[in-house]
């Protein structure tokens, strides 16, 4: 009898030795809740502070982002700061942490590079901030959603053109983004995939999503690849330095670019570009707040919102 109340009493203080330890550690799944199900503090549009960090405005593209952003904001009576990082991803992640210092509610965060972002998500994350990503997502941190185009269906978009417009094994060149942004990568990934076995890429080199650097590199392959009939660019700006090369060296190139900016349609227009994929910033802009919007209001929000894409030739821009 002595013998069996002992065992009685070494089993239950084991047992209670196991479930402290599993409860300190969450172990029990009881008491423990994950970040995704942290209830929400519902707020009012106008009641919420929204801090935006965009990778560049002097790209109109980005502009329009921001446009869209504030034009919403205004309707709604939202208080928006919005900072410009310049390309300069030390300079983004310093304009983070200052928006994180002034409390904002909520981050609209468009990368200069997709992992150099992370330590701000993460910094965001910490302070309890969710994070809105635009156009570019982040490798790291957790984000509620990224508001974007597709960009890999967008590089095959042009791909399918150009092998339409030029043929098979026409020889052409690539003028990638910023190294390390994750449109850089989904647009090479879409145009290169689709373009393999069907066009002869003689050259890929990048210029930084800039309008000088499309000019200077353009010049650069021009001199080395002569022969080249088409150009695929990873955005508008680029393109449109490309443009001005093109002409300057008294070539016919067909110049197919990507964002849809207003003066990437003018070039489209005016028989400059062939092309561009049109996605439409503004409205990103306004998708990424409207999402802010839902999440205060208690909404579920989806991990991706896609914005829309479409391919303007100049045959379709002059109709």
């Amino acid at each position: 009898m002595k013998q069996s109340l002992k065992r009685f009493l070494m089993v239950a203080v084991v047992a209670t030795a196991a479930l402290f330890t599993l409860t300190a550690c969450g172990g029990t799944g009881l008491s423990s809740k994950s970040d995704s199900n942290t209830k929400v503090t519902k707020k009012a549009p106008k009641d919420l502070k929204v801090g935006v960090s965009l990778s560049t405005l002097s790209n109109p593209f980005f502009v329009s982002v921001r446009n869209g952003i504030q034009d919403l904001a205004k309707k709604n009576k939202t208080n928006v700061q919005v900072s410009d990082a310049q390309n300069d991803t030390a300079k983004q992640n310093s304009n983070i942490e200052d928006l994180i210092q002034k409390k904002v509610d909520v981050l609209i965060i468009n990368p200069v590079d997709s992992s150099a972002i992370t330590p701000a998500v993460k910094d965001a994350n910490d302070a309890g901030i969710p994070v809105i990503t635009v156009d570019r997502s982040s490798d790291g941190g957790k984000v509620l959603t990224l508001v974007a185009s597709n960009s890999t269906k967008g590089g095959q978009m042009a791909a399918k053109y150009m092998i339409e417009k030029l043929g098979k094994d026409a020889k052409i060149a690539e003028l990638q983004g910023i190294p390390g942004a994750s449109a850089t990568r989904e647009r090479g990934k879409g145009f290169d995939g689709a373009a393999k076995g069907k066009l002869d890429i003689v050259s890929k080199q990048t210029a930084g999503f800039d309008r000088a650097k499309g000019l200077t590199v353009t010049e650069n392959i021009l001199q080395g690849n002569g022969d080249i009939v088409g150009i695929f660019s990873q955005n508008d700006e680029m393109a449109l330095g490309a443009v001005q090369a093109v002409k300057a060296a008294g070539k016919k190139i067909t110049i197919v670019g990507f964002d849809g900016e207003a003066d990437g349609i003018k070039a489209v227009k005016a028989g400059d570009m062939a092309a561009t994929v049109a996605q439409k910033p503004e409205e990103m802009g306004r998708l990424a707040l409207q999402a802010a919007y839902d999440h205060f209001n208690g909404k579920t929000v989806k991990k991706n919102v896609e914005s829309p894409l479409s391919l303007v030739t100049t045959e379709d821009a002059n109709k």
